[in-house]
């Protein structure tokens, strides 16, 4: 690589309070991506390791007791007649005294021979990095763990022992061991790994009985290390890998780079591309936020050979990158949002065999022309432009929701190109027209799912949709209750939405499929007659001057008409209703009781709220 093998170019999208900071954080991040590509040039220059300390026994023993004596004047005597003794040092603990102790600490010392033989035999075999240490629980008894148990000497424990003065008198009853704890007081983790070995084979061999029992794996297998690896973004997995070895290791998995998220960073063009060149199994590629994501692309654009999804945003899209897209036969999802596209004087064309679902979003462009024969899903939502021109046969899903620049016939002739096309939102296209309505129905003989709001031009006579499912015509100005006839020519229609249709006055509809239907500040909108077996949700809300209401149903179980000032008939057939809501209908009169009564048409009526009601 170039520059020595040193990695410039990959920094976090904040900005930083100085140059110092921002250097310090160029560097972080360089190192960080290093590791990504399983360089290791850039590490420091190893701690030194000082050299392990003899292995120490210390021994405390404490005077005999004798029960007898406790307590007894003659034992006070005794001290207070008696010569002083003298203090016993702390050094004093492995000296010992007499022959016993001098016989005692040259079997200590031939045992610490021989252990230190095996460790030299051993130490040349012993694999560091693959070594599952066995450490011995806290509080275990042992009857040999050596003082040095990380090759350190224990200063404080002497400046603890001569400050105090510990008198110890010499019984085999109360020996006791030490063993240092595997974490400092002082919270340090600095210990080197070589010398933190040695220790643990201390207390391997030095353990009891049940160390077996009592031991603790301290390190991680590399299924169990893949398993949590999968759950870190990129930017962990880098920092991950500057542990150790294993680590590197197991973060530079291609598990674990098949996706590339370079959302909001900046990167040079040197180490994407060398990215790329080493995870060539890429399958997804985020590059939204990143400055020349169009060089980028088209610099590694052989090295993507499996990518299936790009996401691009922001900068600028040329004709180069689109045509550059071919490379990548395996393609199937497209998204770019908030981008410029083309020069701004010609047209910009998408020209790609496998591409199956494609999202130009907010973006601004003159001309735009997609010929994509396997497409099926395409979103052209908030995107500025005068003309579309589609050549999509398979296409099922089109979106031209805030295209406030296309006109009517631009927005009927790319639909009117897609014969399958069975999904179509046009909402806030205020240049459609029911001309454009209609051409599309005879074009498009399976469209199921239309959106039509927001579109003032529109009042959907003699529009014949038979294969609609959902239907969304809110905002719309020109609905009026004449439209009602083209709606119930859709038989299986399951959902439709009606709100702020300001000329709306009246609703009839008899739908065996209808199931849901909203009605919110309908201003004029003062009758309502619904038939349908499987209605189950209905929203009456803020229609001031409703009067009379009728609805026909099998399947509907709850009812809120809430503050129908103007609502004084009531009439339901609903079998399984359970909970009607009432609340503040002050033209209610009593005949609603005997809509609501044991003979009337809801048996299973539990609950009925007529707060603020006139009843």
């Amino acid at each position: 690589m170039a520059d020595g093998g040193k990695m410039k170019g990959v920094e976090g999208s904040g900005e930083g309070t100085g140059h110092g900071e921002d250097m310090d954080e160029e560097a972080r991040e360089e190192l960080e991506l290093a590791l990504s590509l399983g360089r290791r040039g850039w590490h420091l220059p190893p701690v030194p390791v000082p050299p392990p300390a003899p292995a120490l026994r210390w021994s405390m023993v404490f005077p005999a007791w004798d029960p007898d004596a406790a307590g007894s004047s003659r034992a006070a005597e005794s001290v207070w007649d008696s010569p002083p003794v003298p203090p016993l040092r702390f050094r004093d603990m492995w000296r010992g005294g007499g022959a016993d102790a001098d016989a005692g600490g040259a079997r200590e010392a031939e045992e610490h021979n021989n252990v230190e033989e095996e460790e030299g035999s051993e130490d040349g075999d012993r694999d560091l990095q693959n070594k599952r240490p066995k450490v011995g629980a806290f509080g275990e008894e042992s009857s040999g763990v050596n003082a040095s148990f990380f090759g350190y000497e224990a200063p404080h424990l002497h400046a603890f022992a001569e400050h105090d003065h510990l008198k110890l008198s010499h019984g085999p009853e109360n020996e006791l061991d030490f063993g240092l704890s595997l974490i400092s007081n002082d919270g340090g983790n600095d210990i080197p790994r070589e010398t933190n070995s040695h220790g643990v084979c201390d207390v391997e061999r030095s353990g009891g009985t049940n160390a077996e029992d009592l031991e603790i794996r301290m390190d991680l297998s590399d299924d169990l290390l893949h398993l949590i690896f999968s759950f870190l973004c990129q930017k962990d997995l880098c920092r991950a890998g500057a542990a150790c070895k294993q680590w590197q290791s197991a973060s530079m998995h291609e598990d674990f780079w098949k996706y590339l998220k370079f959302e909001n960073t900046r990167i040079s063009l040197q180490n994407f591309v060398n990215i790329c060149h080493r995870y060539q199994n890429v399958t997804n590629l985020n590059l939204s936020g990143v400055l020349s994501a169009e060089s980028l692309v088209i610099e590694a654009i052989t090295f993507l050979r499996h990518l299936k999804t790009l996401i691009m945003g922001k900068g600028q899209l040329g004709e180069t990158f689109f045509q550059a897209l071919a490379e990548c036969p395996l393609l199937n999802t497209l998204t770019v949002s908030d981008a410029s596209l083309g020069s701004g004087i010609q047209e910009v064309t998408v020209n790609h065999d496998g591409l199956h679902e494609l999202q130009i979003v907010k973006c601004r462009a003159l001309r735009v022309s997609i010929r994509c024969h396997q497409l099926r899903i395409l979103s052209l939502r908030r995107t500025g432009m005068a003309h579309v021109s589609l050549n999509c046969p398979q296409l099922l899903e089109l979106d031209f929701q805030s295209c406030h620049k296309l006109s009517d016939t631009a927005i009927r002739q790319a639909a009117t190109a897609c014969p399958l096309l069975a999904s179509l939102d046009m909402s806030s296209c205020s240049c459609v027209t029911d001309e454009t309505l209609r051409e599309i129905a005879n074009a498009c003989q399976n469209l199921s799912v239309l959106d039509a709001s927001n579109c003032p031009n529109i009042s959907f006579e003699s529009v014949k949709l038979p294969m609609l499912v959902d239907l969304r015509l809110s905002s719309c100005e020109g609905i009026t209750s004449a439209s009602m006839g083209a709606v119930c020519f859709s038989r299986i229609l399951e959902a439709l939405q009606l709100d702020n249709c300001s000329l709306l006055t009246s609703v009839s509809l008899d739908l065996p499929h209808l199931k849901n239907i909203s009605l919110v500040h309908l201003r004029k909108f003062a009758d309502l007659n619904l038939r349908s077996p499987v209605l189950s949700y209905i929203k009456v809300s803020r229609c001031s001057a409703l009067r009379c209401v009728t609805i026909t149903s099998n399947a509907l179980k709850k009812l809120v008409l809430q503050k129908q000032e103007s609502l004084c008939n009531l009439s339901l057939q609903c079998h399984n209703l359970i909970d009607v809501d009432l609340s503040d209908c002050e033209s209610l009169t009593n005949e609603i009781c005997k809509v609501l009564s044991d003979g009337g048409g809801c048996p299973m009526l539990r609950s009925l709220i007529l707060d603020n009601c006139e009843v």
